[in-house]
């Protein structure tokens, strides 16, 4: 039997795979930073949401790595004081 770590990498070969691979694991770790950085700041999930105008459920669903629309995830990023960079990454051919 496979282990996990062996069936990974065997499927990351596949580049169509990495690319979703590395997607998901960027929109977790955006997720997982906004969660940190309101927690930090001692705000719940409905205290944000009414600071930055969205529903708790749309926050909830940026939390957890959903996909949003990008003027919901802006929101959010300001009430938060956030500061966004945009960085060119250099791909492999």
């Amino acid at each position: 039997m496979r282990s996990l770590k062996n069936h990974l990498d065997t499927k990351l070969k596949s580049r169509s795979f990495k690319e979703k691979f590395e997607e998901e694991k960027e929109l977790v770790n955006i997720s997982i930073e906004l969660q940190s950085l309101r927690e930090k700041k001692g705000l719940s999930q409905s205290d944000l949401a009414k600071k930055a105008h969205v529903t708790q459920q749309q926050l909830s669903k940026i939390e957890n790595g959903v996909n949003c629309n990008l003027s919901t995830f802006l929101k959010v990023c300001h009430a938060l004081d956030m500061e966004i960079s945009i960085k060119n990454r250099k791909l492999s051919a």
